[in-house]
């Protein structure tokens, strides 16, 4: 097996879901028997300032928990897509929640892809499954973790904490996969 690394960058609003949402990647990894680094940073608010975390997913030991120039940056809000949007590598993927940011592209070397996070996990009445809505769009344009392997995580740390939201969980991933795999 070649060397492989990719590296997640995920960026919001406090409350918006960024950490659990690298941590889901970072466990499912985990579970994959890969190495894992998930490094997350908050503003000096908890809820509402900036939060941010980085994913390292490696078949090798990791050197460096910080992500420089992450494969896959989610942004959530408009202050983190305008900030992190440089960062991604050439040829990496871009994905931002356009319910709450709005994107003029500035380069033409990575994938960008809209997603109405908001409005999806507004429609299926659990607002908070905005993150699981990206985490579904970041399993299909990567190969982080698996499809099989994201869903038993969500099933795990998702549904033992609440579990009246597994289904709508489970939903908002699949709609968000549907996004990824269509793109």
């Amino acid at each position: 097996m070649s060397n492989y690394t990719r590296t997640l960058f995920c960026a919001g609003f406090g409350g918006q879901g960024v950490m659990v949402l690298g941590q889901l990647v970072a466990y499912g990894a985990i579970k994959e028997g890969k190495y894992v680094t998930w490094l997350p940073s908050y503003g000096p608010e908890m809820r509402g300032g900036t939060a941010n975390c980085g994913v390292t997913v490696s078949n090798r030991e990791i050197g460096s928990p910080f992500v420089t120039k992450p494969d896959v940056v989610v942004a959530l809000n408009q202050p983190s897509l305008d900030k992190y949007e440089k960062s991604v590598k050439p040829g990496g993927v871009l994905i931002y929640n356009s319910d709450m940011a709005k994107y003029t592209p500035t380069r033409d070397d990575i994938k960008v892809i809209p997603v109405e996070a908001s409005k999806i996990a507004g429609n299926l009445r659990n607002e908070r499954a905005v993150n699981v809505v990206i985490l579904g769009v970041v399993i299909a344009m990567s190969d982080f973790i698996s499809d099989d392997t994201a869903r038993e995580i969500i099933k795990q740390k998702l549904g033992a904490r609440k579990p009246e939201f597994l289904e709508s969980n489970m939903k908002a991933y699949d709609l968000g996969r549907k996004i990824g795999l269509s793109n």
